[in-house]
């Protein structure tokens, strides 16, 4: 569905837009969705709305994982390098700006991101940041679950997969939320603000 409005307290959600996370997927679809991702958090301060950076340290435990990768650890088990979750300088993070820590895919999963947004009075977010099919598609699927109005800015988000990419915002979002460009929520911020 594509966007209709943008609530009077809405909030962009980031996810995942991190030092050791960003700079291991190359490519014009990384840089593109990084931009975008830059874009909405400048539109987003100018406006006083919130915006909330998620960076992730850890990975839930459990059989499918193991013998991958966690994201607190390296394959061997060892502790990840000094800075891997810190946010990427392209977001320009300000002292305003909203910072949660999750474990898990879910930006909501034990976080107090819901709490955080009730606080803010919001009621909707916006949504970017990496993976598609993995950390954004798992919050966005939160969000619409805790009663947000779930927006996602599909071209300020990307996948390593193209075809989880794609399998998300042709299949999964439409049923979420709507769905929009980064230049759509900006114009539409723009008219309504």
């Amino acid at each position: 569905m594509a966007l209709t409005t943008l609530d009077p307290t809405s909030a962009l959600v980031v996810i995942d837009l991190q030092k050791g996370i960003v700079p291991a997927r190359t490519g014009r679809a990384v840089t593109a969705a990084v931009g975008q991702a830059a874009r909405l958090a400048g539109g987003y301060r100018r406006h006083g709305l919130p915006v909330v950076l998620v960076n992730v340290t850890g990975r839930a435990p459990g059989r499918t994982d193991a013998g991958r990768r966690d994201a607190g650890r390296s394959g061997n088990g060892a502790a990840l390098p000094d800075g891997w979750a810190d946010l990427i300088d392209e977001l320009d993070a300000q002292p305003t700006d909203h910072r949660i820590t999750k474990r898990r895919r879910s930006a909501f999963h034990d976080t107090g991101l819901d709490t955080l947004l009730r606080d803010l009075g919001v009621t909707q977010v916006v949504l970017a940041g990496i993976a598609t099919g993995s950390g954004v598609e798992s919050t966005a699927r939160a969000a619409s679950d805790h009663g947000y109005h779930v927006v996602l800015a599909t071209d300020a988000m990307t996948d390593p997969d193209a075809d989880a990419h794609r399998h998300s915002v042709e299949r999964v979002f439409p049923k979420l939320g709507e769905t929009a460009t980064t230049a759509e929520v900006l114009d539409m911020m723009e008219a309504t603000r």
